[in-house]
């Protein structure tokens, strides 16, 4: 066979492959064409959201709060309160509320905005936060002392990051949803405090007073649950209309609900 027959099939059998590579290539696209996107989600109608507002209350008599020696750091201010139950005038703070079930459907903005998470004192304040899922945690110590962060979740990576004095901020977030997170300060073992990690920003964190306020449902049939690190958690349900007002109250005692 001579030189111009061998090039001749040379140059076919390149070809050949040529047009398989293309079929192949289309075929996939196709396949990829014929598979449907996720779902997104509804968009919230902002012109028809409700608001959900209540009072957490507290029956009994509540426990007086424990004193925590923190004479192991100078720096630390001596003693302190534990936040484990804070109960004034029969209200109950500290307590997270939020939309269980019913808001799945609908698409919510990521949030961008930090949340900041300081120590003073040698105590996390807030002693309760909420966050939504991949929403910036931004860690400050304000004290003069070394700090370490360790939040020790179920659902989401642990860390353990430490923070001296007049450092830069840390920041941080979670990317899965989790209920009372617990977050703990390796130097300081006193140091407490709980993240709550949630896919909606329809929660909310009441103050001493025990109120608290969820703005933005749309119109819909909602589970409330308002949760303490202590005393459990409860449900509520609740149905709401276009720009309508409801209120939910709930009411805890010592040793359960």
């Amino acid at each position: 066979m001579n030189k111009k027959w061998i090039a001749l099939f040379t140059l076919l059998g390149l070809l050949l492959l040529l047009a398989a590579g293309c079929s192949k290539k289309e075929e996939t696209s196709s396949e990829e064409a014929a598979t449907p996107a996720a779902p997104a989600g509804m968009p919230v109608d902002v012109a028809t959201t409700a608001t959900v507002s209540g009072v957490i209350s507290f029956t009994g008599t509540a426990p007086k709060p424990k004193k925590i020696d923190m004479s192991q750091d100078p720096a630390c201010k001596g003693t302190n309160d534990t936040q484990d139950l804070v109960v004034e005038n029969g209200k109950l703070g500290n307590v997270f509320v939020y939309v269980k079930t019913g808001a799945e459907k609908y698409a919510f903005p990521a949030a961008t905005t930090p949340v900041k998470l300081d120590q003073d004192g040698c105590k996390y304040v807030p002693h309760v936060m909420g966050v939504m899922t991949g929403q910036p945690i931004e860690i400050i110590n304000s004290d003069n002392t070394t700090h370490n962060i360790h939040p020790t979740p179920k659902d989401n990576r642990e860390w353990n990051k430490s923070q001296p004095p007049q450092s830069a901020p840390i920041t941080d977030s979670f990317a899965r949803e989790e209920i009372m997170l617990p977050v703990k300060c390796n130097q300081h073992p006193w140091m407490k405090m709980y993240i709550n990690v949630v896919k909606t920003p329809l929660y909310a964190v009441t103050g001493p007073d025990g109120k608290f306020e969820i703005k933005g449902l749309p119109p819909g049939s909602y589970t409330i649950t308002a949760v303490q690190e202590k005393l459990g958690s409860q449900d509520m349900q609740v149905t709401v209309g276009p720009n309508e007002s409801k209120t939910v109250d709930f009411s805890f005692k010592e040793g359960g609900q």
